[in-house]
């Protein structure tokens, strides 16, 4: 699955999304200390990768973060730069960032990573490690199940991951795992988790 597929998805229920998803009250507040507890306080930029509707790289900036929203879908990034005028949100791809080597201090991908076929992952991390400076810090949020394996996301394919083969992967790239959240599923919420690492 190629991430225009997951574009032109995300952009045909944009506006059911950013009712349902589109403000820092819909996130879970463990969810949110976990975030802010890994990525407030730090010198230099901070990326959002896949930030949707732009509610989290505002909480970001709310803490004091140089926080930036990329997304890839042009109305997650219309709607992100009115509801929040004073943010920094831009069109860009997470597998081709246009930022200098090491220049970034860090980087949050909250379940923006879900739709990456597991052999796309690699790829991915890797340019996280390029623009990410010395001791920077991931933060990646992602579904959980027992293997990694597709589901039937509702609005395209996405996959969930064993946290630790998750966490293996991070090392692999290059990153240090330094803490992890998991919650089971509730509700209608799938398992979730959160891993925060670092750049040596």
């Amino acid at each position: 699955m190629k991430m225009e597929e997951v574009r032109r998805a995300y952009a045909s229920v944009a506006e059911l999304y950013i009712g349902l998803f589109g403000t820092s009250q819909q996130v879970h507040a463990d969810d949110l200390a976990f975030i802010g507890r890994h990525l407030a306080g730090r010198p230099g930029t901070v990326l959002d990768l896949g930030c949707g509707p732009g509610h989290i790289t505002d909480y970001l900036r709310s803490l004091g973060v140089d926080a930036t929203g990329i997304d890839m879908v042009p109305e997650f990034i219309a709607h992100a730069r009115a509801a929040h005028p004073n943010g920094r949100y831009q069109l860009g791809s997470m597998e081709n960032l246009a930022v200098a080597n090491h220049s970034i201090a860090g980087i949050l991908a909250w379940g923006s990573l879900i739709h990456l076929p597991p052999e796309d992952l690699d790829g991915v991390l890797g340019e996280f490690r390029r623009v990410m400076a010395p001791a920077g810090t991931l933060v990646v949020g992602l579904f959980v199940g027992d293997e990694v394996a597709a589901f039937d996301h509702k609005v395209v394919t996405a996959y969930r991951w064993p946290v630790d083969e998750f966490s293996e992967r991070l090392a692999r790239a290059g990153f240090t795992e330094v803490e992890r959240l998991q919650r089971p599923a509730e509700g209608t919420h799938r398992p979730h988790a959160a891993i925060a690492a670092s750049r040596p």
